[in-house]
């Protein structure tokens, strides 16, 4: 489609030369649109940073979709970050069918299709999630999360179990503080693996939530998370918590740059679960009931 329109374009700027002025005009009115109001709407504090430049497996490209927002890195093969925003669920609400078929993303350069995680030992890991996303924002949104932009190589029993249960605490118990901003991705070590069934995409060692609650007239409480792949599933959520200085330490980028300094430098080296009241659901199972599995090999993140 994207190819088709730029067909279009070009026909009409032969046959029209002068249309070249507005043509400038409307791409300057949509790039200040995506720049200073779309994608501003989608993260909360400004969009992560590269803490260096000169590292590109750290690079990426914004990507926006319907109600989330998303650095997606080509060399990877995967998101490095995804924003999104939860607030607590509507009275009544009817959850919409899940897809049944993830779908190549044509803004990526790799075109990372479904069936290039065929047979590859790996799930398809959300990173925004389909339920959360489907129930808040609805049908279109939900059909983003099912780009292969949004996905990366999770393994089974951290995928269907313990990834699972925080986004259910997440939506279900942290909303309980009112509107939370999320971000999620993957960490990578320098040893470089790939899927056995697509070079192009390369295997996390380990994956991220940072959560941040905003408050009127206080610093904003965060709390972060960093789970291996290797799990069983059933692991109290607790076990895995960080400072949010560990987690742009391990992927290099800043989160929340917008803040003051002097702020950001405190909140964001401390470890406080208290006010999201984990404690009370550190051990909850899961709403699923899955067939426990035996963890699976994978090498330590160091």
């Amino acid at each position: 489609m994207p190819l088709r329109l730029l067909g279009y374009l070009i026909t009409l700027l032969r046959r029209f030369p002068w249309s070249w002025p507005l043509l400038v005009i409307a791409a300057g009115g949509w790039y200040g649109y995506e720049i200073w109001l779309a994608r501003p709407a989608l993260v909360y504090q400004g969009e992560p940073r590269v803490l260096d430049w000169r590292r590109p497996s750290t690079w990426n490209r914004t990507l926006r979709n319907h109600d989330f927002l998303l650095g997606y890195s080509d060399l990877r093969g995967n998101p490095l970050w995804v924003s999104y925003r939860l607030t607590p669920l509507p009275v009544g609400i009817t959850p919409l069918k899940r897809p049944s078929h993830f779908l190549s993303d044509w803004r990526s350069f790799t075109r990372i299709s479904h069936d290039d995680y065929v047979d590859s030992g790996y799930d398809r890991g959300h990173m925004a999630p389909n339920h959360a996303i489907s129930v808040l924002y609805g049908r279109a949104a939900q059909r983003d999360t099912f780009l292969m932009t949004n996905v990366t190589p999770q393994q089974a029993a951290l995928n269907q179990k313990l990834w699972e249960r925080l986004e259910e605490v997440e939506l279900d118990h942290f909303t309980r503080l009112g509107e939370i901003w999320v971000l999620t991705g993957p960490i990578f070590d320098d040893q470089i693996e790939r899927l056995p069934s697509a070079w192009r995409v390369e295997i996390p060692d380990a994956f991220y939530k940072v959560y941040a609650a905003p408050q009127a007239h206080a610093a904003p409480r965060l709390l972060a998370f960093i789970m291996p792949q290797r799990v069983r599933g059933n692991e109290p959520l607790d076990r895995y918590l960080v400072s949010v200085d560990k987690v742009e330490q391990l992927t290099g980028l800043d989160f929340f740059p917008e803040l003051p300094l002097s702020i950001a430098g405190q909140i964001e080296a401390e470890i406080n679960p208290a006010p999201w009241d984990l404690a009370a659901v550190a051990r909850q199972a899961s709403r699923y009931n899955s067939r426990q599995q035996p963890a699976p090999r994978h090498r330590r993140l160091h």
